[in-house]
Formats: C-alpha cells, structure tokens, sequence
C-alpha cells in the first residue's frame, strides 16, 4: 500500500523493492532494517537517473531490493493474482493496524499545516481503482472511525482538525525522527480572544451568557489526565467526542468573555485535540 512493489520478470520468481528520493535515506535505512530478518533484503543502494523534466537533470534516490524467497513469491501471488496490482481486501482488513497505517503514511500520506495549524492529511492512493478506494475510506473508518474522503484526484483526504489531531495520535508511536514533517510540533498556545463567540445549542436556556458559561468551565479540569502537567488522554476525548460531532442541532450564538482562569485550559486542550471552543463548551454543558 506505499512504496514497497514486488516485480516479476518473465521466467523468473519475483523480488520485492522499494524506493525513496535521496533526502529520505534515512528513512530507506529504517525499512531495510525492520524488515531484512523477515526477507532476504540487500542493503540500499544509491540510484542516479537521468531526467530532463528536473532542473538538475538528474534524480538520486536509494532503492532496497530482495533476493528471491517463497514468502515474496506468496506475497505476489496474493497482491498481483494477474499480474497487476489488486487490493487483497481479507489480507488487508486481517493486518491493517495502527503500526501498518503509521507505515503507509509515512511512505505515502502527507500533512499540510497552514500557520501552525493541520488543515488536512493527505493519503495517496491515486493508482488504486476508485472502488479500492472506497473500500478502504469504509474499512479505516470501521477500525477507528475517521471519516477520510476521495478527491478528484482518487486520493484519501481527512480534513476534520479535531480527526487529524486523533490519527496523529494513532501512528506516532511508529513514526521515525525522518518523518518529522509529518508531525506537528508543539506550539506556543494560541490566544482566545477576550470577547469570544460561543455556538452553544439553541434549546439551551442561557439568560446571562458570560456569567452562566463560565461557572460551567470548570468542567474542562476532567479533560486533564494530570492538573500539574495539563496532559490528557486522547483515546478517551476521542471517543467521548466523536459522537457529539455527528449531532445537528439548529445552534445559537453568545458573546461571552471567558475568565482568565479558564483560558488557559481551553487553549491547551483545544490544541492538543482540534476540537473548537464552542465544541469544548458545549461539553461543559452535558
């Protein structure tokens, strides 16, 4: 599902590779290493081809191949059963989990963050067939209930802050000090506003926002794993959230000034999971 292939030349068993550009030998390294006790793998070797399209005219990069072995010989008969690529969708719903996907997005997945800020991940699955596609938006999201979309581009994009900040999670127990970029680094808190719009639902009766609001925050301490270090459990704030998110209700808008007391662990939280202010109060409401 990322860059690994297993190539097959006529008369002869097949061999599996995979490929990155120059800056990620690191990252070629880490692949070479986890997996040569498994497969019979030879070391990276440095790779310079010739290409006009680049202005050097040239492209460097470092390619692992195998020997042959009868476990990538099974593994071409299961992945190329006619001789082209095809999802093999038992093997794959049996063995994708959280290491796999961490994997597969370091090889394949992208995070773009605008301002300190990640306004999507990216996961290129653009050679796989539409269906394939489809197939895997509906499997990640039976595993771990993140709702990714096809674009025009037959890719996987999840665009919810509050999803990302939760898949991040997920994969960065796996994720190597070569993929950096694909992580985000702790930030300085960013400021709330001193007078705040809060969207709270319109059935809730509410007749002296600011004051009312703020007796509610202190609610926001149960958040917190440890009050010393402000830290949290993701795993929870997922799960207790997530079905929050897929109620629609007509909503009602509040100008509120938040006290400087809850300031504070409204904008560690909110940072730490993507969740929105509004979202956060409205869980002090429950």
């Amino acid at each position: 599902m990322g860059d690994g292939c297993i190539t097959k030349q006529a008369g002869r068993k097949p061999r599996f590779q995979f490929m990155h550009r120059i800056e990620d030998a690191a990252w070629v390294q880490n692949g070479y290493e986890q997996l040569k006790s498994n497969i019979p793998l030879n070391p990276p070797t440095y790779r310079k081809v010739a290409d006009a399209r680049l202005k050097k005219g040239y492209s460097e990069s470092y390619i692992v191949q195998s020997r042959t072995d009868d476990a990538i010989t099974a593994l071409y008969e299961l992945w190329y059963p006619d001789g082209k690529k095809k999802l093999p969708i038992d093997w794959i719903e049996q063995y994708l989990d959280e290491r796999a996907l961490a994997w597969w997005y370091q090889d394949d997945g992208h995070l773009k963050i605008a301002n300190g800020i990640a306004s999507k991940i990216i996961l290129s699955t653009d050679s796989f067939a539409p269906a394939e596609n489809e197939w895997l938006t509906q499997t990640i999201e039976n595993k771990w209930k993140l709702r990714f979309q096809q674009d025009g581009q037959n890719r996987l994009i999840l665009y919810d802050q509050f999803q990302i900040m939760y898949f991040l999670h997920l994969v960065s127990p796996w994720l190597h000090d070569s993929m950096a970029r694909k992580t985000i680094r702790e930030q300085p808190l960013k400021p709330i506003a001193k007078r705040t719009t809060i969207y709270l639902p319109s059935s809730y009766e509410i007749a002296r926002p600011t004051k009312e609001i703020n007796e509610k925050l202190s609610k926001l301490n149960t958040l917190f794993l440890d009050m010393e270090t402000k830290s949290i459990c993701r795993e929870s704030i997922f799960h207790l959230f997530y079905p929050l998110l897929n109620q629609t209700t007509s909503m009602k808008s509040y100008q509120i000034i938040i006290h400087d007391d809850h300031k504070t662990a409204l904008q560690r939280i909110r940072q730490l999971t993507g969740l929105t202010v509004s979202q956060l109060v409205g869980y002090c409401f429950m």
